[in-house]
């Protein structure tokens, strides 16, 4: 007996020998190219932001933190700035991704200086009742601004901002009314930030906006039931330090979505530069 267990455990100790040794891969290898930083997005970060930076300290503070590229918020305090901000990032190599909103002063300026940022706005209110009548009603308020961006050479993004223009299924609908009328540049960002009530269903989200996806952008995610909208408590928390979106960034890696991922400024009373290296703290950590 006592023979027959030791050549059990001896048969056992070679079988385990006999398994190959994987040593942990080097994990940048492991993240796909759309979530290197150097491929990221910064969102939010021109308003939002403690030390209200003028467009040379923003360039220096992207470039500090290895960021290229840019979606470009603003107020009406901005606006002098507009062409200042276009310069900064030519010259520091910044990519000028997308605009928030639309204005005639940006709008010049990307034909003056032969950029073509992606355009980003929510969908507009809506009287119609039917939901037909809402696609359609939606489409036509968005055509004109549609075409605008078609002649800037600009993709053009239906923002999720909440309530019924928030809901995937509502996004895609409208998507494809004005890809039937022949606008197939539109398509879709959409925002962690904007979405805790659909983190329970991400899955099936992922699957209906990524035919559609012009820019994903993410943001730790806890329970709808914590997000104070009043407040903003809980809305805008630092990758990594939430509850979903670790699983909802491995859904998105699993999905295939190799298309454009930005990361968050968006507190006013923080220095968006820690707003933005928390976010990439965080992504590493959560790819990791």
């Amino acid at each position: 007996m006592k023979t027959s267990a030791f050549h059990t455990l001896f048969l056992f100790t070679i079988g385990m020998l006999a398994v190959p040794a994987f040593a942990k891969p080097d994990p940048l290898e492991e993240i796909p190219g759309n979530f290197r930083k150097e491929n990221l997005i910064a969102w939010c970060i021109v308003p939002f932001d403690s030390r209200m930076r003028s467009p040379v300290e923003r360039a220096e503070m992207l470039v500090d933190l290895g960021l290229k590229r840019v979606a470009y918020d603003w107020r009406k305090e901005h606006v002098p700035e507009f062409e200042e901000e276009i310069l900064q990032y030519k010259q520091n190599g910044l990519e000028y991704f997308a605009f928030w909103g639309e204005h005639e002063e940006a709008f010049r300026l990307f034909e003056k200086h032969n950029i073509h940022p992606q355009i980003w706005k929510m969908l507009p209110a809506l009287t119609a009742e039917g939901q037909v009548e809402k696609v359609q009603q939606a489409a036509d308020l968005l055509e004109p601004l549609v075409k605008r961006c078609a002649g800037l050479g600009s993709k053009f993004g239906l923002y999720n901002h909440g309530g019924w223009g928030g809901e995937p299924e509502n996004m895609v609908a409208v998507c494809r009314e004005l890809h039937s009328r022949g606008y197939q540049h539109v398509g879709i960002v959409y925002n962690f930030h904007h979405a805790h009530d659909q983190v329970g269903r991400f899955a099936e989200v992922m699957a209906i906006v990524k035919p559609y996806l012009l820019c994903l952008n993410l943001n730790g995610t806890v329970d709808v039931s914590k997000v104070n909208e009043k407040t903003k408590e809980n809305k805008i928390l630092p990758i990594g330090t939430g509850r979903y979106e670790e699983d909802m960034i491995r859904q998105v890696i699993k999905s295939g979505y190799d298309g454009p991922i930005g990361i968050l400024g968006h507190l006013p009373d923080q220095d968006v530069a820690i707003s933005l290296q928390n976010n990439l703290d965080g992504l590493e950590k959560v790819l990791k």
